[in-house]
């Protein structure tokens, strides 16, 4: 166990990509499998599943509301090229639609008088993943089964992969849009739903889970305090879910099983004292600096965004991202792994290159102004 830890220190902090070392002096594979994961850096994305709206449509929505027509003119291409290109973290949006059908005809297509959409995956019940249900709802995978069997055939044909969270937002809002399609509430089955789709893709032994983590500490949270995240070694080929909502939804999912005894995912909280608390969203690298380092001072695992609402790559500002990689945070999130010419050359990547690095130990943040 010594000769394991000392290894681990002696990996290079810049220079050597985590999920393919070198075999260099500082770069060699057994070091870095004896990492724990948490040590880890990686860019993400941010709504992975994101298809543009569609032209006609964005007409409309910008004629409405030029600002929310600019915040929602970004999109993704498929989960398989996103994984290729470095990506170690996907962003899924679910809406429920037990019976089918639901989104068959969306209120966005109505509007611009139809259009080119294949409804198809929108007739079979189950999950389906979308952005703004009736406005921004094209996905380059429609249906969660279909992303999570996406995702789980790469990671078939891609074994040594770092591990992979997959976050998931469980939208129940309903939209204040005349003629727009109810919502259905993720109530107690819903959130149970959620849970029997990722078991029926990722199997036991493919899935980082809550109970697997927590092992034999009275709580998740003690016992990502004492190190219980397993070692980049040990979560190759795996990947994790993580519920990222607020107190209201976490609670709902957290019914009844206090560190998420036999669920599937972890949880986002900003209660660190909670004892589920492995898990947890800050978006704002910048002002939530404090609380990032709080976060990873208690082991928990950290996702932060380098850009948002298409502001970063519109004005060219840096500092967000550059703000993002220096929090500590494990998962960066980015709507630009590749740049967008129509708006700027705005890109973001990992420091040094390469698909995962250690992360840097964050020195004494601030908040932002």
């Amino acid at each position: 166990m010594i000769t394991a830890l000392l290894a681990a220190a002696a990996v290079a902090a810049t220079g050597c990509d985590l999920e393919r070392p070198s075999g260099e002096p500082g770069c060699l594979r057994a070091a870095v499998d004896a990492l724990p994961m948490t040590a880890l850096q990686v860019v993400g994305t941010h709504n992975s599943y994101k298809e543009p709206i569609a032209p006609a449509e964005m007409k409309l929505l910008r004629a409405a509301s030029p600002r929310t027509a600019d915040s929602l003119d970004y999109s993704h291409p498929t989960l398989t090229a996103q994984l290729d290109a470095g990506a170690r973290q996907l962003e899924l949006d679910l809406v429920r639609d037990p019976e089918g059908g639901r989104w068959t005809r969306p209120l966005g297509l109505r509007m611009a008088g139809g259009g080119d959409y294949d409804a198809g995956p929108m007739a079979s019940p189950g999950l389906k993943v979308m952005h703004v249900p009736d406005i921004d709802y094209r996905s380059v995978c429609p249906t969660f089964r279909a992303c999570l069997e996406e995702v789980r055939a790469w990671s078939d044909r891609n074994p040594d992969h770092l591990p992979l969270l997959i976050m998931m937002n469980l939208k129940d809002e309903q939209i204040t849009v005349p003629g727009a399609t109810p919502l259905l509430p993720f109530d107690a089955a819903g959130m149970d739903e959620v849970d029997a789709e990722i078991r029926a893709v990722f199997g036991a032994s493919r899935l980082i889970t809550p109970d697997q983590v927590r092992a034999s500490q009275a709580t998740l949270a003690e016992a990502v305090r004492r190190g219980g995240w397993p070692s980049i070694g040990s979560a190759r080929g795996k990947v994790f879910f993580a519920v990222d909502e607020g107190p209201k939804k976490v609670a709902l999912y957290a019914r009844d099983r206090p560190s998420l005894e036999g669920r599937a995912a972890f949880v986002n909280t900003d209660r660190f004292d909670a004892p589920y608390a492995a898990y947890v969203t800050l978006n704002e690298p910048a002002r939530d600096a404090l609380r990032i380092v709080e976060a990873l001072g208690r082991g928990m695992v950290v996702r932060t965004r380098a850009d948002a609402d298409t502001v970063e790559a519109r004005t060219g500002d840096r500092g967000r991202p550059a703000a993002a990689f220096a929090s500590g945070a494990q998962y960066i999130s980015t709507d630009y792994m590749t740049p967008d010419l129509r708006l700027s050359d705005f890109v973001v990547t990992l420091p040094g290159g390469g698909t995962a690095r250690r992360a840097p130990l964050p020195g004494p943040a601030r908040p932002a102004p």
